[in-house]
């Protein structure tokens, strides 16, 4: 794994010695950010179930202004900050070791995200989970993006977030939602 593009391109990261991470591909990554690209100077991104932290690292190494890693398993969140030092990142972090449920409800961290993304475990019941728990970080100018595996089927709507688009990439799938006018 490899910081794509941005002040730290090329950097390597260090990939999990473990079974059952499973880090967004580097193409995967790159799809993303060629997506974001407008969005990200100066923006506050959430990176939920953050995992080794490489979609978080991309964003600063692009200019988001701060990110939030969120992931509950300790020796990922060791590897994050593993990453970040290897990366050469002293500062605009977090890093909440947490489930993703109880950090989404922490009133601290109801602060206006500008992008919020999940990758949680893969599974049409996880994922729906997820999208109902972050709901209430997502405000009238905030997009989520769920990466899922590309044969789960993602809702149109959910817990007043829309479906704006989906790109496939490989076995797994990128949905774009926001927040709907109606909710």
């Amino acid at each position: 794994m490899r910081i794509i593009a941005g002040t730290l391109k090329g950097r390597r990261l260090k990939a999990p010695a473990w079974e059952g991470l499973r880090p967004t591909s580097d193409r995967l990554r790159e799809t993303l950010f060629n997506i974001l690209a407008p969005r990200i100077a100066g923006a506050r991104v959430l990176d939920g179930y953050a995992g080794t932290g490489a979609v978080g690292i991309e964003a600063i190494s692009r200019g988001a202004r701060h990110v939030t890693f969120v992931e509950r398993d300790p020796r990922a969140a060791r590897l994050i900050r593993e990453n970040l030092e290897r990366a050469g990142v002293p500062e605009r972090y977090a890093i909440i070791r947490a489930r993703f449920a109880d950090a989404a409800d922490a009133p601290a961290e109801a602060m206006g995200y500008d992008l919020v993304f999940l990758d949680p475990p893969y599974g049409e019941d996880e994922m729906r989970a997820a999208l109902a728990q972050a709901a209430p970080l997502v405000g009238g100018t905030t997009l989520l993006i769920l990466e899922h595996a590309r044969r789960d089927a993602v809702p149109d709507e959910a817990a007043g977030l829309i479906k704006r688009r989906r790109v496939v990439s490989g076995d797994s799938a990128l949905a774009f939602y926001e927040r709907s006018l109606h909710a």
